[in-house]
């Protein structure tokens, strides 16, 4: 071995005998003056602080403390002045461990350099009256430090805590903090300015971060791992946080803050930043009453979130709180349903208005550009605003463009089916949010559809072509340049519902909804819908069960609502009947349609009508007064298909009919009349009348009147009285003054069997009576000669029968 190295050996050796010369002599010396040095350690940690600790025994524990000595103190207590009142002592530690200097410790005085306290508890009380425990922390007064000889003020440079329950209970600003301190590691530099700053490293389990005990607690029941960088400033009494990565649980956060301990109670900020965290993971952290709200919400991909906290920890209620997030391209499930491409900026903030109080009723929620599509629906809305969360009101502003047929996802199809076309939106609103729904909402702006076709499936009423402008102003709904087509039916519309949205959510029965329709041409037999009952919709379901809300909404909208229509058609068609400059005016209803001040001109006359149609399924009752002036009767005969008469139809007529009637009866969901189920009376003059090829006359004519013309018969003012009972037409007594002959006329007519008609008939030629111009005597000569008693019944072949009633003979 060469001697250079030996020498080396002998030098290390010699060191190690000096040094275990040393501790040999610093274990004799400690363990000869143990309570000496107790006494002197609980001074130095008496030194800086106004309470009273006490330490139950000492022992040297060296090798732990390497190459200082190392003093294990058991059930070191910390206690304030007024620990008899709340019973609370500021710590508690069964083992604190603590390094002093050893060339301290030789040069007789106790220099602390390092603290360890484990399986211990460190509680910050502060009753309801706003008296701390922590006063035992406060620095004794620089007159108390002056009277101490040769006081230098402890700087210990590191603290390690191990299974340490810390908590701050603060019962006047209400809130409760509660760590579960796994590992703690603080390394401690003083530098020449005053103040100190330490790194400190730690794992730990929060089991209460609650601002407000009364809202419960934030990051309950998560572990915290990270490192914090903290400077505190002997002169402001301020304590700094740098900014820095603290793992909450499995997600990453950025945290830093600032506590002034010169304000009464410690004025604090804190900073919280979470650059990639998922919707669940972030509901998750904050207090149970706002986490199952947000678990009804949730974002696929992870988020960026930014908060800041600022308040007093001796204040009671909320901190301020701010809130940033944003969003990008993600998949928004909501309560309502799923929103994809989803994007928004977020802010939250609890001081909406400067001076009404950090809380619930102060707070706003403000999303700007919130874009997604909804059902394949897609959306712009510049800003959202949600205020008050207490009463949640809405406010934004929402923009759309798509084609028509997407709706039919939103809105089903068992009320309304949407085929081509497409929509434009542009609506403001003003909403209550309840149960995360918006209700009563006050909208304004438009929504402008065209080129669509649209079915109303509970009617079963198509529209082509169709363009419809709705205009929000207030609660009022403006409808505007609506242009419908139903097959070769064109419909232009205007439209108006006062008080529209709040009567759709409240009481739809009360929407009365005011139309002013005009048309070139309206085909009836397009629009029979209209007089069957509603097909009721079945119930959509969405997933899970749940009801699709708007659908349910809008078929309750149209069934019970109540329309008033005030119509005016060029042309009117219906089967054979053709009306021209046709006016109406109809009041839709839930139990049937009202009809008023129906004015027509129809087969050269005019035609005036009111009545009611009551809607029950199948067959629709229907009770009209109506006043013919005027029309060709041949022409109406045949538009209404005779009324059910097989005998008399329009062919063997001519004339022009003044009528008055008042008749209630049936009608199907098809338009048929049901002549069985009419009920009324009728009241006609016919002038200018004339009985055409009218095979029962002809038949009894040739024989009876060989020399007259048989085929076309002449009236002067043939009136009359019907009262109609089902398939029974009662004939009042009537005279008939005709070419042909005069006859009286009185029985029942029936539109199956039972017809009954007596009729007299002079055989006397009404040609003989014409010179005469004095109407006594014309009357007195129409009877003359032989009279003819003649009974009108039915024939085997369902056709009218006339032979002699011999019955009327024989009362004679």
């Amino acid at each position: 071995m060469p001697r250079w190295s030996k020498i080396t050996l002998k030098v290390l050796a010699a060191l190690v005998a000096l040094i275990l010369l040393i501790y040999v002599g610093l274990a004799i010396y400690v363990s000869a003056n143990q309570k000496k040095l107790l006494a002197t350690i609980t001074e130095q940690l008496n030194k800086n602080i106004s309470g009273t600790m006490t330490i139950g025994s000492m022992n040297p524990t060296f090798l732990k403390g390497f190459p200082g000595v190392s003093l294990s103190l058991k059930n070191v207590i910390l206690k304030d002045s007024l620990w008899e009142n709340h019973k609370h002592s500021l710590l508690e530690a069964k083992d604190f461990d603590v390094s002093v200097n050893v060339i301290g410790l030789l040069g007789g005085h106790v220099d602390i350099e390092k603290i360890g306290i484990n399986n211990s508890t460190i509680y910050l009380f502060t009753d309801s009256n706003g008296y701390s425990n922590t006063v035992a922390l406060k620095k004794t007064s620089q007159k108390d430090q002056a009277a101490k000889k040769g006081s230098v003020p402890t700087q210990i440079g590191h603290i390690i805590l191990n299974n340490v329950n810390f908590v701050v209970d603060n019962k006047k600003g209400h809130k409760l903090f509660h760590f579960v301190v796994d590992e703690l590691r603080g390394k401690i530099e003083y530098p020449l300015l005053g103040g100190w700053e330490a790194n400190i490293k730690m794992k730990t389990l929060a089991k209460s971060l609650a601002f407000n005990t009364a809202k419960g607690s934030f990051v309950k029941d998560k572990l915290l791992d990270g490192t914090f960088e903290v400077k505190y400033d002997d002169g402001t009494r301020v304590f700094d946080v740098a900014p820095n990565k603290l793992n909450i649980g499995d997600d990453l956060f950025i945290i830093g803050g600032r506590f002034d301990t010169s304000k009464e109670g410690t004025d604090f900020t804190i900073d919280i930043e979470a650059p990639n965290i998922l919707w669940k993971s972030a509901a998750g952290l904050l207090a149970q009453n706002i986490t199952t709200k947000l678990n009804m919400f949730n974002l696929d991909k992870p988020i960026y979130v930014q908060c800041t906290l600022k308040g007093n920890m001796g204040a009671g209620g909320d901190p301020l709180i701010n809130i940033k997030t944003l969003v990008k391209d993600n998949v928004l499930t909501t309560p309502g349903g799923v929103v994809k491409d989803c994007s928004f900026n977020g802010t939250f903030n609890n001081n909406y208005v400067n001076g009404k109080g950090l809380g619930d009723a102060n707070s706003i929620i403000k999303l700007y550009h919130f874009k997604g599509s909804y059902e394949e629906l897609p959306f712009l809305m510049d800003t959202v605003f949600i205020n008050n969360l207490e009463k949640p009101i809405a406010t934004g502003i929402f923009k759309s463009h798509f084609d028509i047929a997407k709706l039919n996802k939103v809105v089903g199809q068992e009320t309304l089916k949407f085929g081509k076309g497409t929509a434009d939106v542009n609506l403001s609103y003003v909403a209550d949010v309840v149960d995360f729904e918006l209700t009563k909402p006050l909208v304004s702006g438009s929504i402008a559809i065209k080129d669509a076709d649209i079915s109303y499936v509970p009617r079963k009423l198509n529209f082509s072509n169709t363009a419809i402008q709705l205009n929000f102003a207030n609660n009022d709904l403006f409808i505007k340049n609506i242009h419908l087509q139903s097959g070769k039916s064109v419909v232009l519309m205007d439209g108006v519902v006062r008080n529209f949205l709040n009567l759709y959510y409240t009481a739809p029965e009360k929407i009365l909804l005011t139309w002013q329709i005009r048309s070139p041409q309206i085909h009836l037999a397009e629009f029979l819908g209209f007089l069957g009952s509603r097909n009721r919709a079945i119930k959509a379901r969405g997933k899970h069960g749940k009801r699709t809300t708007l659908s349910e909404d809008l078929n309750t909208v149209f069934e019970k609502s109540n329309v008033n229509m005030h119509l005016s058609v060029d042309k009117v068609y219906y089967n054979k009947f053709l009306a021209t400059n046709a006016i109406a005016d109809l009041h839709l209803s839930e139990s049937g349609i009202a009809i008023q001040n129906v004015g027509l001109k129809h087969a050269g006359g005019t035609l005036k009508l009111n009545g009611k149609i009551t809607q029950k399924g199948n067959l629709n009752r229907f009770n009209v007064n109506t006043v013919l002036s005027n029309v060709d009767i041949k022409h109406f005969f045949y538009s209404f298909d005779n009324f059910g008469m097989k005998s008399l139809t329009s062919k063997n007529l001519k004339g022009y009919l003044f009528s008055k009637a008042s008749i209630s009866g049936g009608i199907t969901d098809q338009g048929k009349l049901v002549t069985s189920s009419m009920v009324g009376n009728l009241v006609f003059d016919l002038k200018k009348g004339a009985l055409l090829d009218f095979e029962p006359i002809i038949n009894v004519g040739k024989f009876a009147f060989p020399f007259r013309d048989l085929n076309h018969i002449t009236f002067d003012n043939l009136n009359g009285k019907f009262d109609i009972r089902g398939q029974k037409i009662t004939i009042s007594p009537m005279q008939i003054n005709s070419s042909l002959l005069n006859m009286d006329v009185a029985g029942v007519y029936s539109l199956s069997t039972g017809t009954n008609i007596a009729l007299d008939v002079p055989l006397r030629n009404p040609k003989k009576d014409a010179g005469i111009t004095d109407p006594d005597e014309k009357k007195a000569r129409r009877m003359k000669g032989i009279v003819l008693h003649l009974l009108a019944t039915d024939g085997e072949d369902g056709k009218i029968k006339i032979k002699l009633n011999r019955n009327r003979e024989q009362s004679k």
